[in-house]
């Protein structure tokens, strides 16, 4: 039998499959709920002795076992993410939640010949990107700092574990299952371990290499094929809470030239913050955008940011349920539609 495509879709396991994790528990999958970069994502339960209701708390996402995105994923999570280690951070910082999907076990699997790897996670809900679209491509300002502050919030926990995400965006913030009172941050499978036993790796320009993430948002240092460091994570953050708050961007028109995007990224960050407050739009002042991206912009590769000064910079809209509804004068025709290149993109869970 030919082996399966690298990078391609694995061919999908039937409903009721049962798949047994790396601590001997069992899991029934249910019906596929979606795919992406990372495989398959079923619906699944810890009751294997019945079909998996449709309203289950648990996703099991799955791909060929030789594909990269989800070992990387797992990684991650295996790494940084335990939940112990979630748990005392939270302690440490006062925060209620921190939006990081719990993992729940992994494993191997085979099936006509074909040889699977899976991973356990709680269910989330709808991603952002959707509605950003049905918003006309725009949030209303305090929603969009309050997503800031608690991504910031994400940020700093997973760097202070040695990794950076690399592919922040509203397709990889879910919402959670049950409402919408927390974002969580998805799609581990461009995450990079920048600094592995507390050692920073080396600023080096690769320019034949071709920027991994999503082409509005990568970082300039991806352009120039640097690997992503925290400066990288916050850089794109910034991008994003721009084109929330004002609905576009300046690259947008050139997004399938990844130079010209470069060239304008590079345009908007050393105009700064003149470049930044002239996109506000009525009734949405980016001013406090462009203070976070003067404060990203003052970084040096391997430096630290201050997270506390970022959060005080996005003001004191943390707390309380997002308000997702457009706001007024939502552009229409705007939108967050993301065009990806060169990287895997997750769906929601």
């Amino acid at each position: 039998m030919p082996r399966p495509r690298k990078n391609g879709l694995p061919k999908p396991l039937p409903e009721g499959f049962i798949l047994t994790d790396m601590m001997k528990k069992k899991w029934r999958l249910g019906r596929m709920i979606g795919e992406g970069g990372c495989g398959l994502i079923y619906l699944a339960a810890e009751d294997t002795g019945r079909p998996v209701a449709d309203d289950s708390d648990f996703v099991i996402k799955v791909e060929y076992q030789e594909n990269g995105p989800l070992f990387t994923e797992l990684k991650f999570y295996q790494r940084a993410a335990k939940p112990e280690s979630m748990q005392k951070w939270k302690a440490s910082r006062k925060l209620d939640v921190l939006g990081i999907p719990a993992f729940l076990g992994s494993g191997l699997a085979e099936y006509n010949g074909l040889s699977y790897r899976f991973m356990v996670m709680e269910r989330l809900g709808s991603d952002l990107q959707k509605i950003c679209e049905r918003n006309g491509g725009r949030l209303k300002k305090e929603t969009v700092f309050q997503l800031g502050h608690r991504l910031v919030d994400i940020l700093e926990y997973i760097h202070e574990n040695e990794y950076v995400h690399a592919d922040i965006k509203a397709a990889n913030l879910v919402l959670s299952h049950r409402g919408p009172e927390q974002v969580y941050l998805v799609d581990y499978g461009l995450s990079y371990r920048y600094c592995p036993k507390g050692v920073h790796k080396e600023y080096k320009e690769k320019p034949r290499k071709s920027p991994d993430g999503t082409i509005e948002y990568t970082s300039i240092d991806a352009h120039k094929g640097v690997d992503n460091s925290r400066r990288g994570d916050l850089q794109i953050l910034g991008f994003c809470l721009l084109h929330w708050l004002s609905g576009s961007l300046p690259w947008d028109a050139v997004l399938k030239y990844p130079l010209k995007v470069h060239e304008e990224k590079t345009r908007l960050m050393e105009n700064l913050p003149e470049s930044v407050q002239q996109l506000s739009v009525k009734g949405a002042s980016t001013d406090e955008v462009a203070a976070f991206l003067l404060h990203v912009n003052s970084l040096d590769y391997q430096d630290k940011p201050n997270y506390q000064y970022l959060k005080l910079l996005l003001g004191s809209t943390a707390s309380g349920k997002l308000d997702l509804s457009a706001p007024q004068r939502a552009v229409e025709e705007q939108s967050c539609q993301p065009k990806v290149m060169g990287s895997p993109t997750g769906g929601g869970l």
